[in-house]
Order: C-alpha cells, then structure tokens, then sequence
C-alpha cells in the first residue's frame, strides 16, 4: 500500500512560517495548557495560537477582572461552565508571557501569540514583550462590535487600520489580524489593513451573542460551537480577496472535515484553523482530519497543497460572477418548492 504521506506534499507557508500541515489549532482555552499543546502537536498541528491575551487582562488588576467575569455564575451557571474543564482563573499578563515561554520549549512547530484589544492603549507594549518571549508571529484580534450611534463607519475603519500600524511599530514579528466581516466594504478594509502593515487577515471572528433568560429577565451569556454552514460566508471573501492582496488568508470557523479544507485551500487560505471541531471531537481528531486529507488528494490526484490553494478563487473559476449579484437572482431561483 502506498504511503500517501510520502507522495503528497500537505505544507504550506503562512505568516513567512514553513508549515508541516495547513491544520492549525485556533485561540481557545484548551491552548492555556502546555499538555494541550503539546498533545496538539502530536496530533498533527501544524502550528498553534495560544488563547488570547485581552486589553482588559493588562489594564484591569486581576482580581476585579475575575469578579467581572465570574459576576453572576451563582444565579446563571451554565453560562460561565459550557466546558468546565478548561475554566480556569484568568491568566494575568505575566502568566501569559511566562504560558508563552513554556509552549516554546515544549514544541517545535510555531507558536503564535494573540494579543486582544480595540483601542490605543499602553496594552499594546505588551506586543514586545511577546516578541521577546520567543513567539514566532502574533495574532491581533480585534473584537470590537460599535454601539454608539454617533460613531461612524470610516471611524471604525481608521480605529482598525491604526491599531495595526500602530502594533507593527513595536514588533518585528509576522502579525495577523482576526477581524469580523461587518464592513460595508470588506475588499477595500482588506486593502487598508494590507497597507498598513498586516501579513495575514484572519476571516472570520464569531461574533457571539447574548441571550434572554424570560424568567431571570436578564441578558446572559450564549456560547454556540461553529458548524460547516459557516464556512460559506468565509470561503466567498478569500475567494474574492485571493490575489487582490499580498497580505496571507487565514480561514477560520466552520472547518470540522477533511472536505472543509480543501474548500479552503481551494478559495485561497494558506491554513484552516479551528476550534469547535476539537472541542466536540477531541485534540487527537487533528490526525484524522490529516488522513483523510490525504486520502481525499490522492483520490483526485493532488501533488501538494501548493497545488490546490486558490484554484476556486474569484479570479481562477469560469463563472467569477457567481461571487457578485449576478449569481444573485439565479440562487433564488434555484429552490424549488416541493
């Protein structure tokens, strides 16, 4: 039998980072323990982001911080336990660099950091002091949802680009930013955040939202994991972006199978990264969905993943336009009522 593994070249580079594998284990909590990372690894990842550190992690003393969070898990506990297992007291900024150091000595594959924040703040020196902790890229996350109405667009948009010029001031490392899709133009912010500076755009944040407890009559907390249906919104703008930038595509939310990622791959990501799917199936799923990656390229005889990476992007399909408002009157078109 022959060994897939030895005829199917599965690397890919991302953030100037030669990668095993496009397999890459999202920010979560499972990544606040060294044993999880390195289970990850053997597994199969081809690179790790650690869970986030947050603005409010630095700027608030720890202490108020954890009353904050916790406020309220007396009356409404399920919605701070979804997965009791990885609850643990928030780690401090300290505990977060020394976390960091750890996983760089426990693994080889990257270790990418993720710094968490939304505004210009003395948070952001922090970005250094990770760099000096051995990280070998850095993650922006950026999970701002505006609420105040007399905050415009183009602010929003001008708040995004300068945090991130503001972050490769005070790093030499590959910086990524995680951003939501809610912008009136996505492809022009990608440009923007392409110019100023970002080497990959991670798409996209789950932006997760609260719900109603009728008989407590309060707003609480709602933690649903992603499924493949939300791959489809992430597939059409790389797709769309695919060689519009220089900046790398990260996909991110909905990939669970094999099949997942080479939709991904082929839209034009350079990895496919995830969380929900080793939540529900486990660390070790990593190896599973590795094996059947190879078998699903060499059924359809792919040499490599290099290969197959932005071959359904806008730019490369017959029907380009099954990706703007052309396609759109055809869609609706296409359920037929039973």
């Amino acid at each position: 039998m022959i060994d897939l593994s030895k005829t199917i070249d599965l690397s890919t580079t991302y953030l100037g980072l030669k990668l095993k594998n496009p397999l890459v284990a999202s920010a979560s909590p499972m990544c606040e323990d060294v044993g999880n990372i390195r289970r990850m690894e053997d597994a199969g990842a081809g690179a790790v982001v650690l869970h986030s550190l947050f603005e409010e992690q630095i700027e608030i003393e720890n202490d108020d911080l954890d009353r904050f969070l916790t406020e309220g898990s007396e009356r409404s506990p399920e919605a701070v336990t979804h997965f009791p297992e990885l609850t643990s007291r928030v780690l401090g900024p300290e505990g977060y660099l020394e976390h960091l150091r750890k996983c760089k000595k426990a693994i080889k594959i990257p270790v990418i950091a993720s710094l968490n924040g939304s505004s210009r703040g003395g948070w952001m020196s922090y970005a250094k002091q990770i760099q000096q902790a051995g990280a070998d890229a850095l993650e922006l996350n950026i999970y701002y949802i505006p609420v105040d109405p007399h905050v415009t667009g183009e602010q929003v948009e001008l708040n995004y680009v300068e945090l991130v010029k503001a972050i490769k001031t005070e790093v030499k490392l590959p910086v990524a930013v995680k951003l939501g899709p809610h912008f009136s133009s996505m492809a022009n912010m990608a440009q923007k955040l392409d110019a100023a500076g970002a080497n990959a755009l991670v798409l996209f944040n789950r932006f997760y939202q609260p719900d109603y407890d009728l008989e407590a009559l309060e707003v609480v907390p709602n933690l649903i994991l992603s499924s493949s249906h939300e791959l489809l919104l992430r597939l059409h703008w790389i797709a769309v972006l695919y060689g519009q930038i220089k900046a790398d595509l990260a996909l991110t939310g909905g990939i669970h199978t094999a099949t997942d990622v080479v939709k991904a791959m082929m839209a034009g990501s350079k990895v496919a990264m995830m969380t929900s799917a080793l939540l529900k199936r486990g660390i070790n799923y990593l190896d599973t969905l590795a094996t059947e990656l190879l078998i699903w390229m060499g059924e359809h005889e792919y040499d490599s993943i290099q290969q197959m990476q932005g071959s359904m992007s806008r730019n490369a399909v017959p029907q380009p336009a099954a990706f703007e408002r052309a396609n759109y009157m055809k869609v609706l078109g296409s359920y037929a009522m039973r």
